[in-house]
């Protein structure tokens, strides 16, 4: 079978002499040295201040939505994962939608002024499929408004903007260490942030909001990650140029074979190092997808609706509109993207949507 993803797994080898280390230190957990050796290198890889690895992608979206003290509306994109929009109902905040851009589909700077209302505090946008938001324009809104900015950016590990880590706008910056990312620890996530004040919240936020073992700061939660998984990404991390540069190669090879069918990807914003994170292809009309879909299906191969439903549609918020999202959503795909799938496959997935759209 061939999924949309595959889990990049370094040499056994390599993996097990960190487990022989843990094995000896029966160090697994609360912060020990792997944690604060992939913390470092990541601020070092990524170009930014502070790093803070904590168990999955959600709860860095939930405690830096706790670190800020965001309250009542936070204008957000309809076109995600779900888990942009669950992190602010679940925090009590109420999620006020602003369409995308058609292009990049991206959260539209153009709608957010409309929406701010005295009940907003805050901006959270995502850069979706690793594809940067418009960061300047929605920082100038932000800061003519006194907003804070947070953005989903669990794709876009590794990309730049204008020569610097994308991570490195907004308030806070959120990634997602999930088994099927580009960089991964099996499950994982990181807060990044440049400000020292909020750092030292979001550290003790996300252990329990320990002050030393018999005192607190303040409110936390359990978000911490442990050594097991930080040796996965120890041995991930040396792997990524080239993880990277092998998706863009078979990019191209897709770019090839289904050029002239119609179909459409979305524009990568100007000034940008992509990441080749997803391949998304938009289709004319949802029929089309589907048949593409029925047809790989039956050959074994399962792309993936991502993102849909719209998230503005999701049951447990108060209905709004977002024509573009919901279309797109309704049309667009991601076809199998990483870093071992073979030429032959490639071929045969491109071979399979182009009969079928072409009939």
């Amino acid at each position: 079978m061939i999924h949309v993803t595959k889990t990049y797994l370094p040499p056994l080898e390599e993996y097990t002499e960190y487990l022989q280390g843990i094995w000896a230190r029966t160090w697994i957990t609360n912060y020990g040295p792997l944690v604060l050796e992939l913390e470092q290198k990541l601020k070092n890889y990524l170009g930014v201040k502070h790093v803070f690895l904590v168990s999955n992608g959600t709860i860095a979206l939930q405690i830096a939505i706790k670190a800020l003290e965001l309250e009542g509306e936070i204008i957000t994109t309809p076109f995600s994962y779900v888990a942009t929009t669950s992190s602010i109902v679940w925090e009590g905040c109420k999620p006020i939608f602003a369409d995308i851009q058609r292009d990049t589909l991206c959260l539209d700077p153009q709608l957010i002024e409309q929406l701010i209302t005295p009940r907003t505090s805050a901006v959270l946008a995502t850069h979706v499929y690793g594809n940067p938001c418009d960061v300047e324009a929605i920082e100038i809104i932000a800061q003519k408004h006194q907003l804070k900015i947070v953005y989903d950016a669990a794709h876009a590990f590794g990309v730049q903007y204008k020569g610097q880590s994308v991570l490195n706008f907004g308030d806070v910056s959120t990634l997602s260490f999930h088994a099927t990312k580009l960089f991964h620890t099996g499950e994982g996530g990181a807060i990044i942030t440049n400000d020292d004040q909020l750092a030292h919240k979001i550290g003790y936020m996300a252990n329990f909001g320990h002050n030393g073992p018999e005192r607190y700061w303040g409110l936390g939660i359990n978000g911490k990650n442990s050594e097991l998984h930080a040796a996965m990404g120890l041995c991930v991390l040396p792997k990524v140029t080239d993880l990277i540069r092998r998706r863009e190669e078979i990019s191209k090879q897709y770019d090839q074979l289904l050029h002239g069918l119609g179909l459409v990807k979305p524009m990568v914003a100007k000034h940008v190092v992509y990441n080749y994170a997803y391949y998304p292809i938009i289709f004319p009309n949802e029929e089309v997808m589907l048949a593409v879909i029925a047809a790989l299906n039956a050959e074994q191969i399962f792309p993936r609706r991502y993102f849909y439903p719209s998230l503005n549609e999701l049951n447990y918020i108060d209905k709004q509109s977002s024509i573009i999202a919901e279309d797109i959503s309704s049309r667009v795909m991601c076809l199998p993207l990483y870093y071992d799938l073979s030429v032959d496959s490639v071929l045969q997935i491109a071979s399979i949507i182009k009969n079928v759209v072409i009939q």
